[in-house]
């Protein structure tokens, strides 16, 4: 309307100039407005500003465009002066005075014919003339992902949870960087299992949770829509709405990687789409030469595309063996084969190993994967004997265990047979310590530094736990969070376990040391029960030590330490971060060894207070009652600590996702009681049927 009513205000051979938002001309939506122009108006110059086009820094983030327009009609061969002073992705920002400067001048300036736009796809503006041919539409569709509507809610990494399947599913994400086999790191929950158990009946998943099914369980190239699109290919996953599936036939698959995973195919892409995030519909709007790209497909893959495999231990694919390695071989066999390796993955993968954690592909004997990778999946199940069984490795030696580095050498020896060796071990050390300086021994590599490459590793969602009292030579433990976590009251046995056996008999042992009169012990028993008191308050659940879940109703929230697997690592891991030890803790990492980047802020979006069909008459579209959610009406989400404790809800809904609340184990209590006495007064479903058929004759 902005661009139009200039020429309103103009005379038939006015000319406007304008700088607007610069989609407009490219986003299918202005399609019609810009085949209107490009046919009935003269075009002078259209120059790409960029980012940072203003001054002002209020306007940091706006991608604007100048466009300088006639209003008489053009000839047929008249040719536009195009300008880009956006600066390329990913170089260094060009500030409003350089662009000035460069706009100034003929050296970024070309011409290009006007007309020649209106045979481009959806009549996009562009810079540079776009290649003729035939379109890659004419052989493939791409299709968006699935949205959730609340990812904090519905989506966790795939380690965070125990087992992969039933009602959470794989989900392929975004990748940095052109791989063949990255971007499985999600699961998403979706509608075909169990709902929560805070979810109203009358609440259904979202809609778009089902979106690009199509794609599933088909082949084709997952592209990410933002930077340089790179791609990644698809094997029939779930897939979330950052990524478009390229779905195609089997016969054209290998000829469409080579292309997608081009440098080409980007540049392509990104003439006719300029936006930060690419839509799905313009990734099939480019030229492709199908005949060029099977020849390079067939000396690429002559015995085709790869079938799944990985050696990162962040994807789903993994194999789960310490040392193994699957690698395609592109310049000689065009195959797979397996190695050893030696890397800083190695270290990390056993440990995991020695807490009991299995990884997907050892646990889905469906799951598609590449022989090679199927091999080392059948070896890793040699070193489950290593397994600890209650999922709690200390690393000084309590209740008759050995030592954790005595476990973890004896699950590395048996991974790499007769490769190992002690320059083997002193090699993962130096591989293990990214800031060049390797530990001295695996103890002094499990005590210092493995918990930080843990969170770093894992994305901050750690699901080996290194619990400690403070001191370097006290009380360490290692606990698999999928049994910290575990249902039907696993999770409470296994702390419990921690708190008084395996800790309690290291203060035994310490008490009986002070009595000996051994050095360090009286420090180290004084460390010791100030965890077991913290640990004894997790236990209990009183504020600030309590479990919150923001889509649960207060009724649901547990009581004391009854954390739910499927609500995520980062509110589960809320009650270690704020039980700070007095002397010797990290700051904020509580009984942590150190602190992983979580927090518990509000999270997107707003929630809703009623359903789709917002009948404000009917009790039963209210999803969101105050008696059950009070902290989505007008919370205090950044207030005082008293605020957010026990807050029973405020005048107003906003439907605020704030994290960070607490509630007594008293007010949880009640609301049970209260929840357990309107069961037991609302009429069965029987009576009040009768009752509506009652009325409805009288009426």
């Amino acid at each position: 309307m902005f661009i139009e009513r200039g020429f309103h205000l103009t005379s038939d051979r006015g000319t406007t100039a304008v700088v607007v938002p610069q989609n407009w001309l490219f986003l299918k939506t202005y399609r019609t407005l810009r085949r209107s122009l490009l046919a009935q108006r003269r075009w002078r110059l259209v120059a790409r500003l960029g980012e940072h086009a203003f001054e002002d820094v209020s306007a940091a983030g706006a991608f604007a465009a100048l466009t300088i327009i006639s209003a008489d009609a053009p000839e047929e061969n008249w040719l536009m002066a195009g300008i880009d002073v956006s600066a390329p992705r990913g170089s260094t920002p060009i500030l409003a005075p350089e662009k000035a400067r460069l706009l100034g001048g003929d050296e970024l300036s070309h011409l290009v014919p006007q007309r020649g736009h209106l045979t481009n796809p959806d009549c996009v503006i562009t810079l540079n003339e776009i290649a003729t041919g035939t379109l890659l539409a004419t052989r493939a569709s791409a299709l968006a992902g699935s949205l959730t509507g609340d990812s904090r809610r519905f989506c966790l990494r795939h380690w965070e949870l125990d087992i992969l399947g039933g009602y959470w599913a794989p989900l392929q994400t975004t990748v940095a960087k052109t791989s063949r086999f990255a971007g499985r790191l999600d699961a998403v929950q979706h509608s075909g299992g169990r709902r929560y158990r805070s979810r109203s009946p009358f609440e259904p998943l979202h809609d778009c949770h089902n979106r690009g099914r199509n794609a599933w369980g088909k082949r084709g190239i997952a592209v990410s829509l933002m930077g340089p699109l790179p791609v990644s290919l698809y094997t029939g996953d779930r897939f979330d709405p950052n990524v478009a599936v390229i779905r195609s036939n089997n016969a054209t698959l290998p000829a469409l990687w080579c292309f997608c995973a081009s440098a080409e195919y980007a540049e392509s892409v990104r003439k006719i789409d300029q936006a930060l995030k690419v839509t799905n519909a313009t990734l099939v709007k480019v030229p492709f030469d199908f005949e060029r790209w099977q020849k390079i497909a067939a000396e690429q893959y002559p015995n085709g595309l790869p079938e799944p495999y990985s050696d990162d231990p962040t994807q789903w694919i993994f194999h789960g063996h310490p040392c193994g390695s699957v690698v395609w071989d592109s310049e000689e066999k065009h195959t797979c084969e397996g190695r050893t390796r030696t890397d800083a993955r190695v270290l990390q993968t056993a440990v995991a190993r020695l807490l009991g954690y299995r990884w997907p592909a050892e646990r889905d004997i469906n799951l598609r994967l590449a022989d090679e990778q199927r091999t080392w999946v059948v070896r890793s199940n040699d070193l489950d004997r290593f397994a600890d069984v209650d999922g709690i490795v200390c690393i000084p030696g309590v209740r008759g265990k050995k030592p954790a580095t005595d476990q973890l050498r004896d699950l590395l020896v048996a991974a790499y047979g007769n490769e190992w060796s002690a320059a083997t071990e002193q090699h993962l050390l130096r591989a293990a310590s990214p800031d060049g300086r390797p530990a001295e021994s695996l103890d002094d590599w499990l005590r210092r530094h493995f918990f930080a490459e843990h969170c770093r590793l894992f994305h901050n969602r750690p699901f080996v736990w290194h619990i400690w009292d403070g001191l370097p030579d006290g009380f360490h433990a290692l606990v698999n969070y999928h049994r910290l976590a575990g249902p039907d009251g696993q999770g409470r046995r296994t702390l419990d376990a921690l708190t008084f056996s395996y800790l309690g008999d290291w203060i035994d042992r310490q008490r009986a040391a002070q009595r000996e009169g051994t050095a360090g012990a009286e420090a180290r028993l004084a460390a010791a029960l100030e965890l077991q008191g913290r640990l004894e308050h997790i236990l209990a659940g009183e504020p600030p030590l309590d479990v919150f879940v923001r889509w649960k109703p207060l009724h649901h929230q547990s009581l004391g330490w009854e954390p739910d697997i499927d609500d995520g690592v980062r509110l589960n891991i809320r009650p270690f971060m704020l039980a700070e030890l007095r002397k010797g803790g990290r700051k904020g990492a509580g009984l942590l060894r150190v602190r992983p980047t979580i927090h518990w802020k509000k999270d997107r979006g707003k929630e809703p207070l009623r359903l789709r069909a917002r009948r404000k008459g009917d009790p039963s579209q209210v999803i969101r009652p105050r008696t059950d959610f009070p902290w989505f009406w007008s919370c205090p989400g950044r207030g005082t600590d008293a605020e957010r404790t026990d807050f029973m809800g405020g005048s107003e809904f906003d439907g605020n996702r704030w994290n960070d609340l607490h509630y007594t184990l008293a007010a949880k209590r009640a609301a049970r009681e209260h929840h357990e006495r309107d069961a037991t007064d609302k009429p069965s479903e029987g009576t009040m049927a009768g009752s509506a058929g009652t009325e409805g004759k009288t009426a």
